[in-house]
């Protein structure tokens, strides 16, 4: 059955390679979907507009090509006022970015013909979605939605110098970013609440809100998360020194990191996170963006997202 399809193109997304071989996704998209429309973005939360807009037009699938932070925008332009726009239309994806983490939790393989290949022939899954509330850098209220995962801490750190070097077209991995910031980064001391529970004012390196299994190119920081469970994965790092974080940050990598003495794991549908130190600000990042800081409010909304994939 044919669908009202809208695809949405990050031309810049993967280091600018989208662009570079959007003629072969193209065709591939033409041999499997037939008929479809599609718009490149230009400019930052653009990707939002085109989804809402189509979405409001009629169309029942968004195609987005590009990394997580195209995604993120994408699936943001499917709410307006809080509300989903339309439950019945779903998102499908075609992996084109440098990490592609959300994609990992839906089994989205990165080749173009097998990602297009779950896009048309793989159910629409109702999953959970995370809305965070946050301060943005303006000093204001502001308010997303995240698919994979949202943290505060050094994650957020990291998030802002990878996207400065990439506005500055400088190659650097996310790695080497974690590992740059880390020798700098002061841990920030942060009172959090998951659901009724008042954790002890603590000094904490991150926080991982993961609904998604994997963030930061390739991390398994929540390794058993679900994304149709009705319940975040809270992941919390306290303060580590030099050594002993380079002896365990791999375990991360492997998904073995939560046996660690400061690292504990907390299911939850709502965390709120405040800072509690006041000497400088605590960011945070939204899948893979760097939007704001703390104070933050994250709250699991149920199996309200339909996505093309299939869940583990």
């Amino acid at each position: 059955m044919f669908l009202k399809t809208q695809v949405i193109v990050n031309p810049e997304s993967n280091k600018g390679k989208t662009r570079k071989r959007w003629n072969q996704i193209k065709e591939g998209l033409r041999s499997f979907l037939k008929e479809f429309n599609y718009e490149f973005t230009e400019k930052p939360l653009q990707a939002t507009e085109i989804s809402r807009v189509a979405i409001k037009e009629g169309t029942e699938l968004i195609v987005g090509v590009g990394g997580d932070g195209t995604i993120n925008e994408i699936a943001n332009g499917f709410y307006e006022n809080q509300r989903i726009i339309n439950p019945e239309t779903s998102l499908g994806i075609v992996p084109s970015g440098t990490g592609c983490d959300f994609t990992r939790s839906l089994n989205i393989p990165r080749g173009i013909k097998n990602a297009l290949k779950v896009i048309t022939q793989a159910p629409s899954s109702l999953i959970d979605i995370g809305r965070v509330k946050f301060e943005n850098h303006k000093g204001e209220k502001d308010e997303k939605y995240f698919l994979n995962v949202s943290d505060f801490g050094i994650g957020g750190e990291v998030a802002k110098k990878v996207n400065e070097n990439r506005m500055e077209r400088k190659a650097s991995s996310y790695l080497r970013c974690l590992i740059s910031t880390f020798l700098k980064y002061k841990n920030k001391k942060l009172r959090i609440k998951i659901d009724d529970e008042e954790l002890p004012i603590d000094d904490y390196m991150i926080g991982t809100i993961s609904n998604g299994r994997i963030f930061g190119k390739g991390m398994k920081i929540a390794p058993k998360a679900q994304l149709d469970d009705g319940l975040f994965d809270v992941v919390l790092i306290r303060g580590m020194k030099t050594l002993e974080f380079f002896m365990n940050a791999w375990k991360i990598y492997t998904g073995s990191h939560l046996t660690h003495p400061k690292i504990s794991l907390i299911r939850g549908k709502k965390i709120e996170a405040f800072d509690e130190g006041g000497d400088d600000d605590v960011l945070i990042e939204i899948d893979g963006e760097q939007l704001g800081k703390l104070p933050a409010t994250f709250e699991i909304v149920p199996r309200n997202f339909l996505v093309k994939g299939y869940l583990s």
